[in-house]
C-alpha cells in the first residue's frame, strides 16, 4: 500500500524533520501576529472616540494653553527681576566710580576707598543672605626672613647663573 508517490516519499524521508520544524515555526509566528493585532486598538475605534468626545479635546487644549500662559508669566517675572538686579549693580558701579573720582580729586588713595566700598557692599549683601564665615588665623608657610632672591634663609640649595659666552654644544 503506497500512500505517497515515490518522489514525495523520498522528499519526506530526507527532509521530514526540517519540514515539521518549519511548520511549527510558521504556526507559532501566525499565533503571535494574530495576538498582537487583537491587542492593538483599531484606528477606526480611536477616531470614533475622538469624534464622540470633542469636549475632552477642547478641555485638554485649554489646559495646555493655560499652562503655557503661566509659564510665560513666570518667565517674564524672572526677566524683570534680573533686569532690576542688573540696574542696581550698574548703579552701584556708577557710585563707586564717582566716589573713586572724588577721592582722586581730593588727592586720596582711590584703591583704599574702593576696597572699603566693596566691603560695605559685600557686608550688606551678606547680612541679607547669610552670615559670613571668619577665616581661621593661619601661620605663614615660611618665616618672615625668607627672600628667594638674596639666597639667604632658603636652605641648602641655591641658584647660580650659568657661564657667559657661547654654549659648549
Amino acid at each position: 500500500l503506497r500512500l505517497f508517490p515515490v518522489p514525495v516519499g523520498s522528499l519526506l524521508s530526507s527532509y521530514g524533520w526540517y519540514i515539521l520544524l518549519a511548520a511549527v515555526a510558521i504556526y507559532l509566528l501566525v499565533q503571535k501576529v494574530s495576538q498582537g493585532l487583537a491587542a492593538r486598538p483599531s484606528r477606526r475605534s480611536g477616531a470614533a472616540d475622538a469624534a464622540v468626545e470633542p469636549d475632552v479635546v477642547v478641555r485638554r487644549q485649554e489646559a495646555l494653553a493655560a499652562a503655557r500662559l503661566r509659564m510665560q508669566e513666570e518667565l517674564n517675572a524672572q526677566a524683570e527681576r534680573y533686569k532690576e538686579k542688573q540696574r542696581q549693580l550698574e548703579e552701584e558701579k556708577r557710585r563707586q566710580k564717582i566716589a573713586m573720582w572724588e577721592s582722586m580729586q581730593e588727592g586720596k588713595s582711590y584703591k583704599g576707598n574702593l576696597k572699603l566700598n566693596q566691603q560695605e557692599v559685600e557686608s550688606g549683601a551678606s547680612t541679607s543672605s547669610a552670615v559670613p564665615k571668619s577665616k581661621p588665623n593661619k601661620k605663614p608657610l615660611r618665616g618672615g626672613g625668607y627672600n628667594p632672591l638674596s639666597g639667604e634663609g632658603g636652605g641648602t640649595c641655591s641658584w647660580r647663573p650659568g657661564r657667559r659666552g657661547p654654549s659648549a654644544g
